[in-house]
């Protein structure tokens, strides 16, 4: 595996992508992304992928495991939620919903923000409709209602379930290093309110190999076998997430704020990136050349386009 034009000049990660309008490169996209073996060696490594990055959202699936090894008994859709950055559709509005009812909770003690469907789409119709802001709209909602629900099995209190010494966050932080290889350089606090495990690029993808690899009926796995059989459930149905694990068989996909993105193969390989300024709109050409340099086709997953009066006048792209 190869990759050009990627040296690190006065310190300065490499250029992982481009925007071009018209013929012409009017914006770059500095990163650092590493690659893993099969066998869990480090195959490529552009930028620095040792120094730990908070991993947002693409540390739910750790967060889901934990609430799994607290004893929360979920499956399928409803642990596919439990580590979603979901669109805030009708169908994952309701699943929340239920979720709560199920658990003997109310929407009043998430304690994430209130907010809008994540997704445009939704988000145009949702208005229409006159709703306003609401809790269980907010993308980590499935999240936090797991969470409680985990708590309230337990006996820990509600009212604290998001504080870094409350025991089911004590527990997730021992999941995020268990699973990562590497202890938690730094704990802060993610746009849901949660607490956030600040690990390296290079542990993010050893935990996402750790899932797709632990054993049939452990936490990680059922997690990560959630996710794969209900990709619309951990983002939404128009989210690059739903559609590569819908189009690659037993691939591990999820995104984070601020351009990170972590993804497994079913055989051990592994990625992981982030973009230095956060920018989201080069995480699908990142990712799609990452994935090619693996020898994994996705067909036109991650093409982003540039517009110029309506029209396609250029495009965004990975230039490693």
């Amino acid at each position: 595996m190869t990759a050009e034009g990627t040296e690190i000049v006065d310190g300065a990660p490499p250029v992982l992508a481009e925007v071009v309008r018209s013929g012409f490169v009017e914006s770059r996209h500095r990163g650092s992304l590493v690659v893993l073996a099969a066998d869990g060696s480090v195959e490529l490594a552009l930028g620095d992928v040792t120094t730990p990055v908070f991993p947002r959202s693409s540390n739910k699936p750790m967060q889901a495991a934990g609430v799994l090894r607290a004893g929360l008994d979920l499956t399928g859709e409803r642990l596919a939620i439990a580590a979603a950055s979901h669109s805030g559709e009708l169908f994952h509005r309701d699943l929340v919903r239920r979720l709560l009812s199920e658990h003997g909770l109310d929407a009043g003690q998430l304690q994430c923000p209130l907010d809008l469907p994540l997704d445009p789409v939704e988000q145009e119709t949702y208005l229409a409709s006159g709703a306003v802001r609401d809790r269980i709209a907010m993308n980590c909602s499935g999240k936090h209602t797991a969470m409680l629900a985990a708590s309230a099995l337990r006996g820990w209190p509600l009212e604290s379930y998001l504080d870094p010494d409350h025991p089911l966050q004590k527990l997730i932080h021992r999941v995020v290093e268990e699973v990562s290889g590497e202890r938690v350089a730094a704990v802060g606090t993610d746009g849901c309110g949660a607490p956030l495990m600040a690990i390296s690029l290079t542990g993010l993808a050893r935990a996402f190999r750790f899932f797709v690899l632990a054993a049939p009926g452990s936490a990680e796995r059922r997690v990560a076998d959630a996710m794969r059989a209900h990709p619309e459930y951990v983002a939404g149905t128009r989210r690059p997430d739903t559609w590569l694990m819908r189009a690659v068989p037993g691939l591990l996909s999820k995104m984070g704020a601020e351009a990170v993105q972590a993804v497994a193969l079913p055989d051990g390989r592994a990625l992981a990136f982030k973009v230095e300024d956060g920018a989201g709109r080069v995480l699908g050409p990142v990712l799609r050349r990452a994935l090619g340099l693996m020898d994994v086709a996705v067909g036109e997953i991650g093409r982003a386009v540039v517009l110029g009066g309506g029209r396609e006048v250029g495009e965004i792209r990975a230039v490693f």
